[in-house]
């Protein structure tokens, strides 16, 4: 068994692979403050939900766009698993070509999404992962990671607005039952909800006049369930691209 891990601004997302399968998906909150051992402690946790052993576990992968977690992290899975994982780093093999301006700094989270994506579905993709930021990723044909687009992620458009205004709530990331809103609340969630939805359709326009009405629309990302049910152009929703990223990476460098 492998186990793939993203520790991304928000969230760390742990997958177990049995063979080629993954058997169970876990999330836990990043917080910089944490010891290796509260952080060993969330992994046996994950072990005990997965009802596997330590000693069923292979290997371990992970990718981080956390730099200040990954001491405490990686410490408490060497505990855990008693393994040294493999990190994902800029010169990783991916099976994807980023021909980007400065490839080293790209997120190493986005070109596993795209190494996911690419090995699943083919080129001429767009791959969208609706997290802390939304990012959007173009992969050609060839493989080559040749265009970006980074936008505030959902959640954090929603954060703001409450915390930057004094007189606003907190509110929940849905449809709302209707456009016509009456009150502050609904009124946010039709704002919030309307926009997004719009924005993110309108960018899939523009760049199928660029890549082709063939290109396909891959998404990911904890809120990529909500968008994609409401975005006619969005191919594929697939919450475990960025876990099958990591076992396509892991198998090409081990």
């Amino acid at each position: 068994m492998l186990v793939a891990i993203d520790i991304g601004n928000t969230n760390i997302t742990i997958g177990l692979f049995d063979d080629k399968l993954i058997k169970q998906n876990y999330r836990i909150t990043t917080k910089v403050r944490r010891t290796s051992d509260e952080y060993g402690l969330m992994l046996q946790q994950f072990l005990t939900f997965a009802n596997v052993t330590r000693e069923d576990i292979d290997d371990i992968i992970i990718s981080s766009v956390v730099p200040k977690v990954m001491h405490s992290f990686k410490n408490g899975v060497i505990k855990v698993f008693g393994i040294e994982p493999m990190i994902l780093s800029p010169d990783s093999k991916t099976g994807i070509n980023v021909t980007l301006e400065n490839p080293r700094s790209v997120g190493l989270d986005r070109i596993a999404d795209c190494a996911g994506a690419y090995s699943q579905y083919g080129g001429n993709i767009l791959v969208i992962d609706f997290g802390t930021a939304t990012t959007y990723n173009y992969v050609d044909k060839d493989g080559n990671f040749s265009s970006g687009l980074i936008s505030v992620g959902i959640e954090t458009a929603a954060s703001a607005l409450s915390s930057n205004t004094s007189q606003l709530p907190e509110i929940a990331i849905k449809k709302p039952e209707k456009i016509m809103a009456t009150n502050t609340h609904e009124e946010m969630e039709a704002g919030i909800f309307y926009l997004y939805v719009g924005g993110v359709d309108y960018i899939i326009s523009e760049y199928k006049k660029v890549a082709g009405d063939d290109m396909r629309v891959i998404t990911t990302g904890g809120l990529g369930r909500v968008i994609y049910q409401h975005v006619k152009q969005i191919d594929v929703y697939d919450p475990g691209l960025i876990f099958k990223g990591l076992k396509v990476i892991y198998d090409m460098n081990k």
